[in-house]
Formats: structure tokens, C-alpha cells, sequence
């Protein structure tokens, strides 16, 4: 039943709403300042951001340029921050849910 509920809930919240909409706003500004600043693809440019939202980092990908370093220290501090309060606030609606089954 927790796999039924939790969308159901995750749509009630305005917490998760708003935080999926930065998430996704962060990660769309990202992949476009990398595309400008870098001169990397469309893809290459997502899958950089990506990568760096969820701190896989493989390190196939980094930037080259001062701008890209800059924006780089920037948007993972304010990145992580988005995609933690993200994961906290589907941790606990799973939490929560969870609980209320039992």
C-alpha cells in the first residue's frame, strides 16, 4: 500500500511541489549555463548536471573554463542543498505514510 499512498501524498504536499519545481529549475539553468559557458552539447550538459546534483561525478566531464569553475562552485552549493531538502521531504512523507499503516 506505501507505493500507492506515497504518490498520492507526495501530490498533497506543497513542500514536494515546490521543491520539484527547483529541482528541476536548478537543474534546467544548469545544464543551459554549462551548454553557454562550456561549449558543451545539450546532452553532455545535462548529463554534467546530473551527475553533479547527485554527487556520482564520475569526472569524465568538467569545466574548463574560469566561468565554469565559478558557476560550478556556485550551483553545487545551492544544487545539493535543493536535491537534500528534496530527499528529505520524500524521506519523510515515506516516513509518514509508512507509519500511518501500521
Amino acid at each position: 500500500m506505501l507505493l500507492i499512498k506515497f504518490p498520492i501524498k507526495a501530490v498533497k504536499s506543497p513542500d514536494f511541489w515546490i521543491l520539484a519545481l527547483l529541482a528541476a529549475a536548478i537543474v534546467a539553468t544548469g545544464t543551459i549555463v554549462f551548454h553557454l559557458i562550456e561549449g558543451l552539447r545539450w546532452l553532455d550538459s545535462l548529463y554534467f548536471t546530473v551527475i553533479t546534483l547527485t554527487t556520482v561525478g564520475y569526472g569524465d566531464i568538467s569545466p574548463q573554463t574560469d566561468g565554469g569553475k565559478m558557476f560550478a562552485i556556485f550551483y553545487i552549493i545551492v544544487g545539493l542543498g535543493i536535491m537534500a531538502a528534496l530527499v528529505g521531504v520524500v524521506a519523510d512523507i515515506i516516513i509518514t505514510t509508512a507509519k500511518e499503516e501500521r
